[in-house]
């Protein structure tokens, strides 16, 4: 029997002010399943990452309510927010959004150790030799590539053992290969884990992963589909 983890009510979210304000999720109602893998694709400005930082707990509704394993996000407050997060959402970027003059491995450890975490660093190894980094803990990022860049991020998001994972366009920096490497890593971490994966991406191919493809368009959701192959899965 499925469980939801995620559930959006008639969230509604303005960003901007006056003039320049953009009505960027309009009503939207989602519900995502335990260990579900759900990619979301959608045109440049449809809100679809605006709704993953709504996912991840960093960006708060106007309205409307977000519950993610049963704790209604919207109520509450930044430090009570802030340690869910820390708990239960990994999150990967992008841009990786490691520091710079922080180790690999101090790079993974060291929100562990901000969040009270018993053994930061033991994990911390672990969670890099899980990605294939066991060699390079010492590096900084400027001496590592952006694929293994890219799998410090995805070891620190691993780390707490949270139980969605959230990545915005987790691939988007990379080359066509590496790119193709960090999705196997991801997909398998999900499964090994049994964690709820949510991303966002550009790339059809890379949704069509998911067993679940969801299209945004103009802060709506314009399509929901699953195990669509990477052409029926693109937005019109």
């Amino acid at each position: 029997m499925t469980k939801t983890i995620i559930e959006l009510k008639k969230a509604d979210l303005t960003l901007g002010r006056d003039a320049a304000s953009v009505h960027v999720l309009k009503s939207m109602d989602l519900s995502i399943d335990e260990g579900e893998a759900v990619g979301i694709v959608g045109p440049s400005g449809s809100g679809k990452s605006t709704l993953l930082m709504v996912l991840a707990g960093l960006e708060r509704l106007d309205r409307g309510e977000i519950h993610i394993r049963n704790t209604p996000l919207h109520r509450l407050g930044e430090d009570a927010l802030a340690d869910f997060r820390g708990r239960n959402i990994g999150i990967v970027f992008q841009s990786f959004h490691l520091i710079a003059n922080m180790t690999a491995l101090e790079n993974v450890a060291v929100p562990l150790e901000l969040a009270n975490v018993r053994n930061p660093f033991d994990i911390a190894r672990r969670e890099l030799q899980s990605v294939g980094l066991g060699e390079r803990l010492s590096h900084y990022p400027g001496q590592l590539s952006g694929g293994e860049q890219q799998r410090v991020a995805i070891a620190r998001a691993l780390a707490p053992s949270p139980a969605v994972l959230i990545a915005d366009e987790p691939t988007g920096n990379l080359d066509t290969e590496t790119g193709r490497q960090i999705a196997d890593l991801l997909f398998s971490k999900q499964q090994e884990r049994g964690m709820t994966l949510v991303l966002v991406t550009h790339d059809i191919s890379l949704a069509a992963r998911c067993s679940r493809q969801i299209r945004v368009r103009s802060g709506e959701i314009a399509g929901d589909s699953r195990n669509q192959p990477a052409e029926q899965a693109a937005f019109a």
